[in-house]
């Protein structure tokens, strides 16, 4: 007879979900993965296989690196074609950096990666982790009409929502529901079923196979404007030995200082090939450098716009793109496309179309 049931990979990377309280410094370290799935005894009254695989060392999130990026991606890579889709346990601290990487490094994904993790332990009577782990496997194994996953990119689930991984930020350090995709609607609303988004899920035809892409090149840093900043300041982060690409968190819709020394200064890194990306301080709305005269001047500079993305995958992009091998020219226009539906774009009227 044959086992129709879906088989999900569950990639345990560390995070508050897998941690206990340390007896003596009462501080939260990572535990075997076995006793993780040994406290939630409802994993079994689930109607699919599960398979696990677990770092080496789990991790803090706030410890995790491009190479723990590259790690996932080879494991997803690997396992592809045994499992039907796949759940990384996580911690929240880094989790939309991760999945926005990840939604770079695999081309042509068209099954569920689904990222989640919990802000209490699941060990903890009021865990959130148990709620968040059975639904994020319940997702991953979702199927249409058809007999295909529901889910065919990497997403974030996280108390009642479903959201675009790398649409994703945190956004509460204490509150269970601790995401939010502020410029790109829920995939998914969890209530007492799970009410799906057909017209937000990606939809995108794979052009072949899986194609994965591990090599990220973290020569990128993040320049926050805020009033007052100095020209020392602005040349000193712009000159760092080997940067190539530079996000710019600017005021509003893409705006900066209209000091001579700052325009100046960044056109003079434009110049030497420094990729710099303009996105906005705003926790929603997008950087349209046309709309006052801060922006345009900046725009004239070279620098270009990352409209609506947000900050953890407008590194993670530059970061993915620089991996690649591709040239300054290259990696700007790249950066104004869509790869994965990571961000809009802007047309002529300032209005945004979703890619």
């Amino acid at each position: 007879m044959t086992d129709n049931r879906s088989k999900i990979m569950l990639i345990y990377t560390g995070g508050t979900i897998g941690m206990i309280e340390n007896q003596t410094t009462h501080a939260l370290e990572p535990f075997n993965f076995d006793h993780l799935i040994s406290n939630v005894p409802k994993l079994k009254m689930l109607d699919f296989e599960i398979v696990n695989f677990q770092f080496d060392n789990p991790i803090d999130s706030s410890s995790m690196k491009p190479s723990n990026w590259s790690e996932i991606a080879r494991v997803i890579e690997k396992e592809y074609d045994n499992v039907d889709g796949f759940v990384v346990l996580h911690g929240t601290d880094t989790m939309a950096y991760t999945a926005s990487a990840l939604s770079f490094m695999l081309e042509n994904l068209d099954k569920p990666v689904i990222i989640t993790g919990s802000q209490l332990p699941i060990g903890e009577v009021r865990t959130d982790g148990e709620e968040n782990l059975i639904t994020a496997l319940q997702i991953a194994a979702a199927r249409d009409a058809s007999g295909h996953q529901v889910i065919r990119e990497v997403a974030i689930l996280f108390d009642n929502f479903l959201w675009r991984g790398n649409r994703s930020t945190k956004q509460s350090a204490d509150n269970f529901n601790a995401f939010h995709s502020n410029n790109y609607p829920e995939l998914a609303r969890i209530g007492l079923g799970i009410s799906f988004n057909l017209d937000a899920i990606w939809r995108g035809k794979p052009a072949g196979p899986l194609n994965v892409h591990p090599e990220m090149c973290a020569d990128v840093l993040v320049l926050d404007l805020f009033p007052g900043i100095s020209e020392q300041q602005v040349r000193y982060l712009l000159s760092t030995p080997n940067i190539k690409g530079v996000v710019m968190k600017t005021f509003g819709s893409g705006n900066g200082p209209d000091d001579p020394w700052f325009i100046k200064a960044i056109r003079e890194a434009v110049e030497r090939g420094l990729v710099i990306v303009n996105i906005t301080q705003c926790s929603n709305g997008s950087v349209l450098p046309m709309r006052y005269r801060n922006g345009m001047e900046l725009a004239q500079t070279g620098v270009i716009s990352g409209y609506d993305l947000t900050s953890e995958a407008a590194i993670t992009k530059l970061m993915h793109l620089f991996g690649q091998g591709y040239s300054s020219e290259e990696v700007k226009r790249r950066m104004e496309e869509s790869i994965c539906g990571e961000m809009s774009s802007s047309i002529s009227t300032g209005r945004l179309e979703i890619l």
